[in-house]
């Protein structure tokens, strides 16, 4: 990166000219001035010397002040790109891992639902009525409808009708026809 050749006291003398406020109009007219006038200047008090200072020397800081801030913002970036590749590849790691995991929980659900689609429907009835009831309706709505229907007979009817509401989400579809 190209600096601008600013000493230490020329910077500090810029950010002064800046806090005792030699902005504005003033520092647009410096432009086309030269930075130190001859024996008129001279002839001037001294504030009029210190602002016409601060004046000369306002582009300078102000070049300064951007190319500074320029490479803080260049830096920032370099690093959000870094972080950015660190998630996508966590990303894909975890999308990969899910795949992994659904396709298992797929093969044991068919497996469980093969099973009790083999069970006399009372014995399933019991088995069911003590599962979660979460997990015992997913098991129902994947077997076949005939089977289902001599599980859920078998079954004490109150813990039928939960595994039914579950089924068919009555108590969701409930709680948002009262709210709406």
């Amino acid at each position: 990166m190209m600096r601008p050749n600013l000493t230490r006291s020329a910077f500090a003398a810029a950010t002064l000219c800046l806090l005792l406020g030699a902005t504005g109009p003033a520092v647009a007219q410096t432009a086309a001035r030269k930075p130190f006038e001859t024996k008129a200047a001279a002839s001037k008090p001294p504030e009029a010397k210190s602002s016409q200072y601060c004046e000369s020397i306002a582009d300078a800081a102000a070049d300064a002040r951007f190319i500074l801030q320029k490479e803080a913002l260049a830096k920032m970036e370099k690093e959000i790109e870094g972080r950015i590749k660190v998630l996508e590849a966590k990303r894909v790691e975890f999308e990969e891992w899910l795949a992994r995991r659904n396709d298992f929980l797929a093969k044991a659900d068919e497996k469980v639902v093969s099973i009790y689609a083999r069970m006399r429907p009372d014995a399933a009835a019991v088995q069911l009525a003590n599962m979660d009831i979460e997990i015992a309706a997913a098991i129902l709505a994947k077997l076949n409808p005939r089977a289902s229907s001599a599980v859920l007979n078998e079954m004490e009817p109150a813990r039928a009708a939960q595994l039914t509401n579950v089924i068919t989400d009555a108590p969701t579809r409930i709680h948002t026809n009262e709210k709406s």
